[in-house]
This record gives C-alpha cells, sequence and structure tokens, in this order.
C-alpha cells in the first residue's frame, strides 16, 4: 500500500543525507516500511527501507542528533558529495 505524505516529513536517510519524505510503501508484515524520500543535495529520490532512515533533531521535543546520523552526515558533505553535472551541448567532430 502507497501512502501519500502530507506534509511531507524531514528525516536523514543513512548514507544519502537529509530529505523529505514524499510518501511511504508498506509491503505487509513481513517486510520494512519504504520511505519514498527527496534528498536536498542531489534532488535524487530514493526509497529506503525503515532501518536506515532517522528523524532529525529537534530542539522543541528535546531530541538530540541521532549519532548515526552525524556520522552519515560526515561521510555524506563537502563539495564532492553532488555529482557533476554538464550542460556544455556536445559537438560532433
Amino acid at each position: 500500500m502507497f501512502t501519500q505524505l502530507n506534509p511531507p516529513i524531514p528525516l536523514h536517510v543513512l548514507g544519502k543525507g537529509d530529505g523529505y519524505a514524499i510518501g511511504m510503501i508498506d509491503y505487509g508484515q513481513e517486510h520494512n516500511l519504504m520511505w519514498v524520500t527527496a534528498i536536498d543535495a542531489t534532488g535524487e529520490i530514493w526509497c529506503a527501507p525503515n532501518p536506515k532512515v532517522r528523524m532529525g533533531r529537534n530542539w522543541t521535543m528535546g531530541r538530540a542528533e541521532n549519532p548515526l546520523v552525524a556520522a552519515s552526515k560526515q561521510s555524506c558533505a563537502g563539495p564532492d558529495s553532488r555529482p557533476e553535472f554538464s550542460l556544455r551541448a556536445e559537438t560532433a567532430n
């Protein structure tokens, strides 16, 4: 079953980065929930299984940043974390 999330939920996908969950897929009792997530840094859409998804810190709720999220952010950080895209026209020789 697919559920559209309205409003989207901000979260972190381990190994991918911060993003917004725009939907959730439930394949049944023997499977993890799948979070359909738009990643902020790359614009990619990933279906992340429940064990790879973490909520962000929330000062109001007293929730500190998860250590796994902090480690994931370090591995995803930096100018080399975004893919290179080129918009130049290709010319035939």
